[in-house]
């Protein structure tokens, strides 16, 4: 028999597959005090909670029959996932549960602060009937921005079609097959922002979609504009998006995440012009069942041998095993990070070409880093070691993986080439002894370059007086030089300039830099994570 501890409210519904199985023996004890958590908790060969249950190390190093945590819900932020990797343990949540709860909610947003609905619903509820204060506009025939067309993304495309929206849609792994299947127009997001009257995010908060709408974004949109964010706090920057309502750029706002939760005391909220919600994306009924479902289902199959899909950690594997690979798993990350953010474009395909003696190993769990290193860039933690490879697949991203024995001069060589819509990658890398990892080549040109941190990378014409005026920029900016390397293949010929720099660059930074006679590109580069 199998013992489930469930410490945190879930329906006997959402339960079911593991109170019917006849293996399992399940307990449910809500409300438990962390020692009496500590106390109990080695009895059990799983764990399953919501939000309210913090599965900390110390739970995790008490939980010595563990072999599985299920997290009924998407974000897994009240466990400690490198414990439960450190102990071997899966963790297992519910990433589909939500998708049409999400989105229904945003398209009510959108109808809401479309109509007006929760203020003039507000005055009359407090005795004025006042119909001339409310007018508001029709979805009919109007342009909705779509950022971000995944799950969510597409079942919010699906609902503003039934309103003969016209549809603008980004996301960067779209392709415009993929487009024209769901009837929507490909749209860069400067396109999206230009052009749309109505604009909802449904992407991860990353690096690059940090503050994706700002103050140069606002500047640039049509005269109300109306804004919907029920994806995360952080991708709209609420003091430019406050500022945009006070000068009339934006007509409404529909609001159900923020920078900050709780929101309370948030000056947005003061707006008339802006709906809003404490975070009920997924606060349905459905939806909650939904994820319970899908998470005790995958708990008995990890606990009975079988397969599993919604894991977000990578348990080590046998020592035996891994031993001999596991150095390499930091270096493909690193390398799918810093190839995603040198290339433009829809990732088409992805090569990956082991040589050397790593050849001889075997190489899955060191793609999944790499392919994970590749996606995260765009998709955050919606892509995990695990799902890695199912999430390339679902973006239409070829890996194709080869080996070979020669390694170029290295006892072991990882290459990675990106193909995208616009352009190729290709970046290798190798651990050096006494070094560690390394960067030796990006698109052809020689480097040594440790990729940790806040890198900067120049192409550039082979003439002198370039790494000069690059200094000076960024001393003038207090941006301190770690290390340099600079790659070339002929006198006078395309080069290449990689700096370690001790702190992130600025865009306006960035942009002196790009005026340097000589400076073909600039990449600011982030390798921190």
């Amino acid at each position: 028999m199998f013992k489930v501890l469930v410490s945190d409210p879930i329906s006997n519904v959402g339960l079911k597959t593991l109170i019917e199985d006849s293996e399992i023996e399940l307990d449910v004890k809500t409300g438990l005090e962390k020692e009496e958590l500590l106390k109990i908790i080695g009895n059990y060969d799983a764990l399953l909670v919501r939000s309210q249950t913090k599965v900390t190390a110390e739970v995790i190093n008490a939980g010595t029959n563990l072999k599985v945590i299920g997290r009924a819900g998407v974000g897994v932020d009240n466990i400690d996932l490198d414990a439960a990797t450190d102990h071997g343990l899966l963790v297992i949540n519910a990433p589909d549960g939500n998708t049409i709860s999400t989105a229904e909610h945003a398209f009510a947003m959108l109808i809401s602060m479309a109509r007006n609905i929760p203020q003039a619903h507000g005055k009359l509820k407090h005795g004025v009937w006042d119909r001339k204060s409310f007018t508001g506009v029709e979805l009919n025939k109007k342009v909705l921005g779509v950022v971000g067309v995944g799950r969510i993304g597409a079942e919010v495309v699906k609902r503003a079609k039934s309103f003969n929206m016209e549809i603008l849609g980004y996301d960067p792994f779209m392709s415009q097959e993929r487009a024209e299947k769901l009837g929507i127009t490909l749209a860069t997001v400067e396109e999206i922002f230009a052009n749309a009257d109505f604009i909802t995010f449904h992407t991860p908060l990353t690096k690059e979609t940090k503050y994706m709408l700002d103050k140069p974004q606002f500047a640039t949109m049509k005269k109300g504009v109306r804004i919907v964010n029920c994806a995360r706090g952080g991708i709209v920057n609420e003091v430019a998006l406050y500022d945009a309502i006070k000068e009339g750029i934006v007509a409404g706002a529909a609001l159900d995440v923020f920078e900050e939760e709780p929101a309370v005391g948030n000056p947005l909220l003061d707006l008339p012009q802006v709906v809003t919600t404490p975070h009920l994306g997924a606060s349905t009924e459905e939806a909650q069942l939904n994820v319970a479902i899908d998470v005790a289902e995958e708990v008995a199959n990890v606990l009975k041998g079988k397969g599993f899909k919604n894991a977000v950690n990578l348990p080590i594997l046998p020592e035996e095993d891994f031993a001999e690979l596991k150095p390499y798993l930091k270096l493909g990350q690193k390398l799918g990070q810093l190839a995603a953010q040198l290339c433009s474009g829809i990732i088409e395909k992805l090569e990956i070409t082991y040589a050397g003696n790593i050849a001889d190993l075997k190489c899955e769990p060191l793609t999944r880093y790499i392919v994970r290193g590749l996606l995260s860039y765009h998709l955050a933690d919606d892509v995990n070691y695990i799902n890695a490879l199912k999430m390339a697949k679902s973006k239409h991203v070829d890996i194709i993986e080869s080996k070979t024995s020669t390694a170029k001069g290295f006892a072991n060589l990882v290459s990675i080439t990106v193909t995208t819509s616009n352009d190729k990658v290709k970046v290798s890398g190798s651990l050096l002894n006494g070094y560690g990892t390394r960067i030796v080549n990006i698109n052809g040109y020689t480097v040594d370059a440790n990729p940790v941190g806040h890198m900067l990378i120049a192409q550039h014409t082979d003439m002198p007086g370039i790494i000069g005026n690059v200094g000076t920029i960024l001393g003038e900016a207090k941006i301190n030089i770690a290390t340099m390397q600079v790659g070339r293949k002929e006198i006078g010929g395309n080069a290449i300039m990689v700096l370690g720099v001790d702190k992130s660059i600025s865009e306006d930074v960035i942009e002196s830099l790009e005026k340097i006679d000589g400076i073909k590109k600039i990449f600011n580069v982030d390798l921190q994570n």
